[in-house]
């Protein structure tokens, strides 16, 4: 028995990087399972425990064994990218253009309000709370985005088809749009105040919103054209997976939005083919392993050695973010009241998770300004923890609030 426990102990030392990532990818997919039985009989958002299983990955590996390093190597940045492309996918097939006449003036406002009420929120509060000019703009636009993943995925488990569960969809569609223009031209102008490369940040901008329209619309034509020419089962599937990886892939080849990329793609095969409800449907039934390890994987950012210098900074934001989010949906759905007066003021609760794109606009500010950088993503890789684990939960309960004040 010494002998069998000696040997073992000497494999797990030379137990290769690979054979680590599939055993921590099983356990996750293993976890899940019992994470989806809690969910059931706690009511609580299966995001929401899975951000807290990341959280304990990071406790235990930065806490216990005291080491920092990336969960998954080298496979976290891809798995990640394939999860959000793939959510964008299905948010662009929500945007058909009959519903996109019926709604699309009142998400654009809403949109609309609920971004500019997050930008003056926290840029003002921020500022006047005595941090500097950079990391309040920097912020204030990061403060935009939210997560499509949570969204989308808190409204299917509650089962929602309401008013208001559709609009949600439709704002968060086009969120990031708006934030991957708003953080462009932030950082153009805070360029041009400090005299470095103001034009490059804005043409910058220009190109991963332009270049993505571009692409998502190459992709999406021929994409349609062989949904509409190949039977159900196998052969659609791996059309479908291809286009995912094609989609995630040449938008970060060509540096490009990938979320934009992806919403542009399936909004041309949803109101071109006949036949869109295929390719929709595959990814559906194979995207949740890719949220799994996207939800675990945001939790498990989370870095102890930066936190405590930005426990500040942080509840601030968060604070500011929630109260700008609300005031921003209240505004836009007073004024849109002729409208649609079913409408709940709350629903800018319902965008506060927030995730992969802020991450990455937090690692571009800290590129552009190194002395504010580690405070900026320390910031928002913290917030973005918070947002993800009590977001989902206020997302269910506005869509349900909305749907039962309907009712009455």
């Amino acid at each position: 028995m010494q002998a069998l426990w000696g040997y073992i102990s000497e494999q797990s030392q030379v137990i290769s990087s690979s054979a680590w990532i599939l055993l921590i990818l099983g356990i996750l997919l293993s976890l899940s399972i019992v994470v989806d039985t809690i969910s059931r009989r706690t009511a609580l958002p299966r995001i929401s425990l899975l951000v807290l299983v990341g959280v304990g990955y990071a406790l235990i590996q930065q806490g216990l064994l005291g080491y920092e390093a990336e969960p998954l190597g080298g496979l976290r940045e891809p798995l990640i990218n394939l999860a959000l492309v793939m959510v964008a996918f299905l948010l662009g097939g929500e945007l058909t253009l009959p519903r996109l006449k019926s709604t699309g003036p009142l998400i654009f406002a809403l949109s609309a309000a609920v971004v500019v009420g997050s930008l003056i929120t926290v840029f003002a509060g921020l500022w006047l709370l005595g941090y500097s000019v950079a990391v309040a703009v920097a912020l204030g636009a990061i403060s935009v985005a939210t997560d499509p993943a949570a969204v989308s995925e808190a409204i299917q488990e509650s089962g929602k088809k309401s008013l208001a569960a559709r609009v949600t969809l439709g704002i968060v569609a086009i969120d990031d749009a708006w934030g991957i223009i708003i953080f462009g031209l932030s950082m153009a102008a805070l360029s041009w105040v400090g005299a470095t490369g103001g034009g490059g940040s804005l043409v910058h901008a220009l190109w991963e919103l332009g270049g993505a329209v571009l692409l998502g619309t190459l992709l999406g034509f021929p994409a349609a054209w062989l949904t509409g020419h190949l039977k159900p089962g196998r052969p659609t599937q791996a059309e479908a997976l291809a286009l995912m990886l094609l989609i995630a892939g040449l938008s970060s080849y060509l540096n490009v939005s990938a979320l934009l990329t992806a919403m542009i793609a399936g909004f041309v095969i949803v109101n071109v083919s006949s036949h869109h409800t295929r390719s929709f449907s595959e990814i559906e039934q194979i995207e949740w392993p890719f949220l799994v390890f996207f939800f675990v994987l945001a939790g498990a950012s989370l870095n102890l050695a930066h936190l405590s210098s930005a426990l500040g900074l942080v509840a601030a934001y968060i604070v500011l973010r929630s109260i700008g989010r609300y005031i921003g949906g209240y505004l836009g759905v007073l004024a849109m009241r002729r409208r649609e007066p079913s409408l709940n003021t709350d629903i800018g609760l319902a965008l506060l998770p927030q995730a992969g794109v802020a991450m990455g606009m937090a690692l571009l500010a800290a590129e552009r300004f190194p002395d504010q950088g580690r405070l900026i993503v320390a910031t928002v890789v913290t917030s973005t923890i918070v947002f993800e684990l009590f977001g989902p939960l206020l997302v269910k309960r506005t869509v349900t609030n909305s749907d039962q004040h309907n009712t009455h």
